[in-house]
């Protein structure tokens, strides 16, 4: 594919995101059925908890917010019927032209780096997904077959560059060689997998919105910005011009928690979302 063309492709999807967002606001709610919330929703730690659960879910959202963001490892932990569940999910949601962000955090090598690819990014899997979240610390370079299987299919990723929990500090924060850090290393190869892109890339990074202040960081990475934290947390709507300065208009906002906790009841999970997705259009205006 040639430089013009991989340019068209991804303004072509990046104006699917900055659309959805403009919408519906930026917010994207999380689909994470921990064992807690299924006690909590009056549901059993079971397959039939975890349809339940997704159904609602589904029924609350699609259709209503930009983006939903699915946490893989908690349907994986049922085996093959609970994928099943998690398949049936994206398709209802992409259906509903609601944008997917499988949260599955992959990372690995050659082959084995294309096989995660293709599960979630090649049109026509059963996970396809509009993006994707990847681990670069086998390096950015080993995330190349998730890069072009995207540009190809018209889906993104969102590779982990400053993450909220506090673990992650002794890798991102690192300072190699050059002076930068790690976490400016990999915000830096973004950048340039987004150059030409508008309005935005489809190589977005993963930064908490519970980080403070990142000014010594440059976020206007052409892409967007996945930010978890916002609720259960700690970090708020207001927060987010604080933490993102002038990238804040790049900001995906995730909930999970504030607004599964809401449920079983669909009215109610929607009247969640919708109350955060009102604070954060508000916030970010």
């Amino acid at each position: 594919m040639s430089g013009e063309s991989r340019i068209r492709d991804s303004s072509a999807r990046s104006a699917r995101l900055r659309r959805a967002m403009d919408t519906y606001g930026p917010l994207c709610v999380g689909i994470d059925p921990h064992p807690s919330l299924l006690a909590d929703w009056g549901l059993g730690d079971d397959v039939a908890g975890l349809t339940a659960f997704t159904r609602a879910s589904v029924d609350a959202l699609a259709g209503h917010v930009a983006s939903v963001k699915p946490q893989s490892a908690f349907f994986e932990r049922f085996g093959s019927r609970g994928v099943a569940v998690l398949e049936g999910a994206v398709a209802e949601l992409r259906d509903a032209g609601t944008l997917v962000i499988m949260d599955a955090k992959r990372g690995d090598i050659g082959s084995t780096m294309t096989a995660y690819a293709q599960t979630y990014l090649s049109p026509g899997a059963p996970l396809f997904s509009d993006a994707l979240t990847v681990s670069p610390y086998l390096g950015y370079g080993s995330l190349a077959p998730a890069v072009q299987l995207a540009r190809e299919s018209g889906s993104g990723l969102f590779v982990l560059a400053l993450t909220s929990n506090p673990e992650g500090a002794e890798v991102q924060h690192a300072v190699r060689p050059d002076g930068r850090t790690v976490g400016a290393t990999m915000l830096a190869h973004l950048a340039r997998d987004n150059e030409g892109a508008a309005p935005m890339g489809s190589f977005g990074a993963v930064v908490g919105a519970t980080l403070g202040d990142l000014s010594s960081y440059h976020l206007g990475i052409g892409g967007p910005l996945l930010a978890p934290g916002i609720g259960a947390q700690g970090a708020t709507a207001a927060d987010l011009p604080k933490v993102f300065g002038p990238a804040t208009h790049l900001v995906v906002p995730n909930v999970s928690r504030g607004v599964l906790r809401h449920g079983p009841d669909v009215a109610a999970l929607r009247g969640a979302a919708e109350r955060f997705a009102d604070e954060i259009r508000a916030a970010v205006a």
